[in-house]
């Protein structure tokens, strides 16, 4: 189908089908369902059509890992690099001392992002927007992901923590 015909079938312009295949722009909620009740599609199936199936498994070591063995802070995303993934879990190990968010490790959220972080061994502080939280381990923390924030481990041992990032709203 041509880009004429998408645009007559669904109502949007023929540069903003264009910008939107190219990657330029990322249309709104209600544009992708015009495109897809152009391509006679729910919007949902228009979401995931470069996906293989419903179900993607990441075993067990096969993240996507950030960091060296010298830097005191790694992490393994664990979720699958998928085209409009909303969420990403992510394990992150932190050693003695050691903090994420540096120069080298900033954190990287859109706009409206919220971020959970469980601890599953050790102790960290989240320092948010200024404020410092004392977490220990089994304790969850919920926050605005796109205010200035770090993860500080104060303690002797090693710290582990999961952490989910939930994308925020587009505007556009």
């Amino acid at each position: 189908m041509s880009l004429r015909d998408l645009s007559a079938r669904s109502g949007v312009s023929v540069p903003m089908l264009s910008q939107v295949e190219r990657g330029e722009t990322s249309p709104t909620l209600t544009v992708a369902a015009r495109i897809a009740s152009g391509l006679e599609l729910r919007l949902s199936q228009l979401l995931r059509l470069d996906e293989d199936g419903a179900v993607v498994v990441v075993r067990a070591g096969h993240g996507r890992t950030v960091g060296g063995p010298r830097r005191s802070h790694r992490s393994e995303v664990l979720t699958a690099d998928r085209p409009g993934q909303r969420a990403e879990l992510s394990r992150h190990t932190l050693a003695p001392g050691g903090a994420t968010g540096g120069p080298d490790d900033p954190p990287m959220h859109e706009p409206g992002s919220r971020e959970v972080a469980l601890v599953e061994r050790g102790i960290l502080a989240l320092v948010c927007d200024g404020r410092r939280h004392e977490l220990a381990t089994g304790d969850c923390v919920t926050f605005d992901a796109d205010l200035p924030h770090h993860f500080e481990n104060p303690g002797d041992v090693e710290a582990v923590f999961l952490a989910v990032v939930t994308a925020g709203l587009r505007r556009s």
